[in-house]
């Protein structure tokens, strides 16, 4: 069975809790995602936001995105998964905590993301990741 390692889109880009949301939706813009892990200036991971997190709990609430930092939208433990961890331990994670994408780690350290079309491309029928790919890009 596959590990996190072998299925992540590696070299994820972090934005940091100290910076202005704006900041994360114009990266977010930029490359084409629709969510990013959040660190510290620790540089460990804080959390993650999300496009929806954005709508719903800064424009909808009628709160100025140059103003909100991101950490003020970090909800609790960062669900994340060991990069060696098999795909079992992942689809179990990601199923729990009802998430589509889960950071994954090695040590303390953020080596990737796993989102559902990398699950999808990354198991037994790469059709259905190329299905669940296309219905997750704008």
């Amino acid at each position: 069975m596959p590990t996190a390692r072998e299925i992540m889109t590696a070299d994820a880009t972090c934005v940091r809790a100290s910076d202005p949301v704006i900041e994360a939706a114009v990266r977010m813009a930029d490359l084409g995602i629709g969510a990013l892990p959040i660190c510290g200036e620790d540089d460990r991971l804080k959390g993650m936001i999300t496009d929806r997190d954005i709508v719903v709990k800064v424009l909808a609430q009628g709160k100025d995105p140059h103003a909100v930092h991101v950490g003020e939208l970090a909800q609790g433990e960062a669900v994340t998964i060991g990069a060696d961890d098999d795909t079992a331990e992942l689809l179990r994670t990601m199923a729990q905590h009802q998430v589509r994408r889960v950071p994954v780690i090695d040590g303390h350290r953020l080596v990737g993301v796993v989102a559902l079309a990398d699950v999808a491309r990354g198991l037994d029928d790469p059709e259905t990741g190329l299905l669940v790919e296309a219905l997750s890009t704008d």
